[in-house]
């Protein structure tokens, strides 16, 4: 996914002489071509996160289309302050892409884990927030985000699902249970690992990358009683907009995502998308534990 970012970005650098960027050394060699041929719109402050974002508000309100990236806990938690006051306090717009994810280096220590970043993004104003299940559906969704003129945020991950699906975020149909069938929603990355493991359940099973705005007609039309939200994040992240979403008919809820209890471990992104029930595995004992009764 990031190189997908990398030669999409440099593309509209190319093209649209109001886009910027603003790095804070991450990805800065991968980006050198484009400094070199566009020295007034890429900046690298080095490591200065707060500093990134700050330039980034600055750009903004000149005109330009700044597109800021980084780790994602660099990029939204040490830099939160500078999002909430010098981009959304004064109404300025900017493109967050960020790479790490929730555990992609954990081998680099939690330094770098960052399963908060978009609970962190929500409590901004109006905020979009894509989160992309695989390189292919990144051009066409940073295009669509840097031509809106909104803030966004987009989380890029080394983990991927086995095919694109692209869309505009909408909920899309993956496996379609039938009326009143439990419905699973699969932000992102996950939906190879829930598609596997309610194969032979019948669970209908939909995707998005556009965690926010929610679809929340799709949901509506699709949820029956039972709802199960399985996200790449800190599980409950979405709950208060499918709660909401749903409050005038009977449900039940089941969100699933990264735990909120420190695992204080290294290891692989794989190790932890295990560790935290994350896998086929962990995702099938989950679901036919809350689903249960109806499946006798």
């Amino acid at each position: 996914m990031r190189d997908s970012f990398v030669d999409t970005t440099t593309a509209l650098l190319a093209a649209d002489p109001r886009t910027a960027l603003v790095l804070a050394d991450i990805s800065a060699a991968q980006f050198a071509p484009a400094a070199a041929r566009h020295p007034d719109r890429v900046v690298n402050v080095g490591i200065r996160e707060q500093l990134m974002v700050g330039v980034a508000g600055g750009l903004a309100l000149t005109g330009l289309r700044p597109i800021v990236h980084s780790y994602a806990p660099f990029l939204v938690e040490r830099a939160y302050e500078q999002l909430k006051l010098d981009l959304d306090h004064q109404g300025a717009s900017a493109v967050l892409v960020s790479v790490g994810a929730s555990y992609d280096r954990a081998a680099a220590g939690r330094t770098h884990l960052s399963p908060a970043d978009v609970a962190l993004i929500d409590t901004l104003q109006d905020w979009t927030v894509h989160v992309p299940g695989h390189p292919g559906e990144v051009p066409a969704l940073l295009r669509a985000t840097v031509a809106a003129d909104t803030s966004a945020y987009v989380r890029l991950s080394v983990l991927h699902n086995d095919r694109p699906y692209g869309g505009d975020g909408s909920l899309r149909v993956i496996r379609d249970a039938g009326p009143g069938a439990p419905l699973l929603v699969a932000v992102g990355p996950v939906l190879a690992a829930a598609l596997a493991a309610t194969a032979d359940l019948p669970v209908t099973v939909a995707y998005t990358h556009r965690p926010r705005p929610f679809d929340v007609a799709g949901l509506r039309a699709l949820a029956g009683t039972d709802v199960i939200l399985v996200e790449p994040y800190l599980a409950g992240t979405s709950s208060r907009v499918v709660t909401s979403a749903l409050a005038d008919r009977p449900h039940r809820l089941l969100a699933l995502g990264v735990r909120r209890r420190d695992l204080r471990r290294y290891g692989s992104a794989e190790d932890h998308t295990r560790w935290h029930g994350l896998d086929a595995a962990g995702l099938r004992r989950s679901v036919t534990d809350f689903l249960a009764p109806a499946l006798i």
